[in-house]
């Protein structure tokens, strides 16, 4: 049965895999005589019926802005972490504070992006949870603009979700060798078993890393440890049942400094400059030590010809060890060092939990009215969370240099545990019902969809605030001749927000976000390419008051506002592949200023040739990152002026060589090879944040 497209939710737009090509059958081209090879794009990446659309129609059929990274484009490109894999991707910010090592904060459309692993929210709360390995993973997706009718309470400029690696019929493993900057090592494998006698029925997939690694931060390690086996049974035919667990163990610190802005952004009364490469934390104190467990359950049963149940399951636990010492925030425009960059070292330490339970089921359905084909899907998702965090904060509580680091007098773990409160539990209970329609009349694509949320938030032995919400969303698309489509759509999304107005005395309400989206995608007959181009409306409100409101009715009357344009290139003519993007984006939060540490232009390009004849087996690359200057606004806690703190752009450059020979396969990448040196944003509260330095990373891949 072909599977529905629920991509009802939101955003039309043109729909690009950034790299990931899609094939083109029948319905792609309205044309049923067009069946042959010369209209079929090479498939790099496809979404599945537990990807970010929950369906497994084809991207060219999405009426939807979409872009996809694969395995293969993360070791191609270079990439070691999940917001690695999105430097190369329209209308994403993949590394808004620079360089990290407590997470991936990833913002598309200029807003925060939650993050989902097949269907299911994974990350809760604040620094609480293990950072996700590229390695275990099949793809990572970016599903552009409100989702809400899939995926309920979230952010309106889109979500994060990634794929994880599933057992396949067949008998295939690797072992994986690397090495690289900042004495980078790392071993791991991939193996994946088709039960002997029962190749199609049972299947067995095992996932393994293990990596001891500094980082560009003196002091700053990035080790883990990951094991991730999952088990595949068909035991009836249309029954299909997969169980996958992930451990992790994450040993590190935090790579965030929050570097003054005197001495970095702004030269110092002495003249002197803070490495931004030099450790600014306590050696002995400072730590990110998380460790988190996933068991996953994923089920297909068909019910019909015409109809199938699927849903996915998951219990999650994550626990975070989160010590950090920095130089103390002293408020907008207040000197945080002195002449000489003495200042206050304020030691912050907190025990994270987070545990989960959630699950998403829906049925699957294909009916037609006269001359009209509908595709159907109604689910139930359910999400049951908590989190807690128990925290010490010492303000000021020793004395640090920041143009030289001494890192004497620091108080012992169990000195700062003595003024740990101990904090309630916070609950969340979701419950959402939703249903979409995609109808399909000639050329004619029509797509509705609608869900019903109920959203409760409950401190433990506390209050407790209860929110409803449904939500829209509707798309038109028009196959056209010549492999141009047309696109145009509408979406929402709500976020809760816990409190009580002071002005009215009520609840407060949920954010709310709406979109509307225009599109065209561009599928050249004959050539393995597609080209997307698409320019977007948000605005969110119910957000807090602008500052130079008075007298407001109560304290949600802000509203922000983000538009853009988003033009992705996708394309392998003969051995050489390109991915070319370029987004423009305007912001404007609720007191006029551009959203933090959100660039107007970012452009990019990657090319990749794969020799043939004499020279088969090599592969020669690389890439081109523009991200444009960003800005940070506020107002003066000395006197209450504007203050605004601007950073620059920069470009940078990747290169990537790789030769296959036999069952071995070696790749060398370089990320950021001539070593740029710049801040990805500096912030008005007085720090700033240093982007990714170079890093050199050879892999050596066993086949087998």
């Amino acid at each position: 049965m072909k599977a529905i497209l629920a991509t009802t939710t939101a955003a039309l737009a043109l729909t690009s895999a950034g790299p990931a090509y899609a094939q083109v059958d029948q319905a792609s081209t309205g044309d049923p005589d067009d069946q042959v090879d010369e209209r079929t794009i090479i498939v790099t990446g496809t979404l599945t019926d537990f990807g970010a659309t929950k369906s497994d129609t084809p991207i060219v059929e999405v009426a939807r802005s979409i872009s996809i990274e694969t395995q293969e484009d993360f070791q191609q490109k270079g990439a070691q972490s999940l917001d690695d894999t999105l430097t190369y991707t329209a209308g994403v910010t993949a590394e808004p504070f620079g360089f990290s090592t407590r997470g991936d904060l990833v913002q598309v459309r200029g807003l925060d992006a939650p993050e989902y692993r097949d269907n299911l929210q994974y990350l809760f709360g604040f620094y609480n949870n293990t950072r996700q390995d590229i390695y275990t993973l099949e793809q990572v997706e970016v599903l552009k603009g409100p989702a809400s009718v899939l995926y309920g309470s979230g952010a309106p400029g889109g979500i994060l979700n990634v794929v994880t690696k599933r057992p396949h019929g067949v008998n295939e493993g690797e072992v994986r060798l690397e090495y690289g900057s900042f004495d980078r090592k790392q071993i791991a494998t991939d193996i994946n078993v088709a039960i002997p006698g029962a190749e199609d029925e049972a299947q067995f997939r095992f996932v393994g890393l293990y990596r001891d690694a500094d980082s560009q931060i003196e002091e700053v390690k990035d080790n883990k440890f990951v094991l991730a086996p999952s088990f595949t049974a068909r035991p009836a035919p249309g029954t299909e049942i997969t169980v996958l667990a992930n451990y992790s163990d994450q040993e590190s610190d935090t790579a965030h400094q929050f570097l003054p802005v005197t001495g970095t952004l702004f030269p110092s009364a002495s003249g002197q400059e803070i490495d931004p490469y030099v450790y600014h934390g306590a050696p002995g104190f400072n730590a990110y030590d998380t460790q988190s467990f996933a068991l996953s359950l994923i089920f297909e049963q068909e019910l019909t010809q015409a109809l199938s149940l699927e849903g996915i399951g998951r219990y999650m636990t994550s626990d975070a060890d989160y010590r950090q010492a920095w130089i103390s925030f002293a408020g907008n425009g207040v000197p945080r060092i002195d002449e000489n960059g003495n200042g206050g070292w304020t030691f912050y330490l907190a025990d994270n939990r987070s545990e989960q339970m959630a699950f998403d089921v829906r049925l699957r359905g294909e009916f037609t009215t006269g001359p009209i084909e509908h595709e159907i899907l109604a689910g139930i998702q359910y999400q049951d969370v908590f989190t807690q965090s128990d925290t010490a904060f010492l303000y000021a509580y020793r004395t640090l240099n920041a143009f030289n680091p001494q890192y004497e007098n620091v108080p012992s773990v169990e000195e700062v545990s003595q003024f740990k409160a101990k904090r309630p539990r916070n609950f969340i209970d979701s419950t959402g019902y939703y249903i979409s329609n995609q109808m399909s009349l000639g050329n004619l694509v029509a797509t509705a969809g609608v869900r019903f949320d109920d959203v409760t938030n409950r401190v433990e032995n506390g209050n407790r605030q209860d929110d409803d919400a449904t939500s829209f969303s509707a798309g038109l698309l028009y196959r056209a001749p010549a492999g141009i489509s047309p696109y145009a759509s509408y979406a929402e999304s709500f976020q809760p927000v816990v409190g009580i107005d002071t002005v009215t005395d009520q609840q407060l309400k949920p954010q709310e976000g709406r979109q509307y989206e225009v599109g065209i995608k561009w599928q050249p007959t004959g050539v393995n390419a597609l080209v997307t181009l698409a320019a977007f409306d948000i605005e969110v409100s119910n957000l807090p008051n602008p500052n130079a409101l008075v007298g407001g009715n109560s304290q949600q009357e802000g509203v922000s506002k983000v538009r853009g344009v988003e033009l992705e290139a996708n394309a392998l003519l003969g051995g050489l592949r390109f991915d070319g993007n370029l987004s423009y984006v305007d912001t404007e939060d609720p007191n006029g200023f551009e959203l933090t540490s959100i660039s107007d232009w970012q452009a990019s390009l990657f090319a990749l040739y794969e020799f043939s004849g004499a020279l088969d087996g090599l592969s020669l690359g690389g890439g081109l990152r523009h991200v444009g200057a960003n800005q940070s606004s506020g107002f003066s806690a000395i006197d209450g002026s504007l203050l605004t703190y601007r950073v620059d752009g920069r470009t940078v450059g990747d290169l990537s060589a790789g030769y296959d020979f036999g069952p071995f396969e070696l790749r060398v990448t370089a990320r950021n090879v001539t070593d740029e040196d710049y801040f990805s944003v500096c912030l008005v509260r007085g720090d700033c944040f240093p982007g990714e330095r170079r890093s050199i990373n050879g892999a050596l891949a066993f086949n087998f």
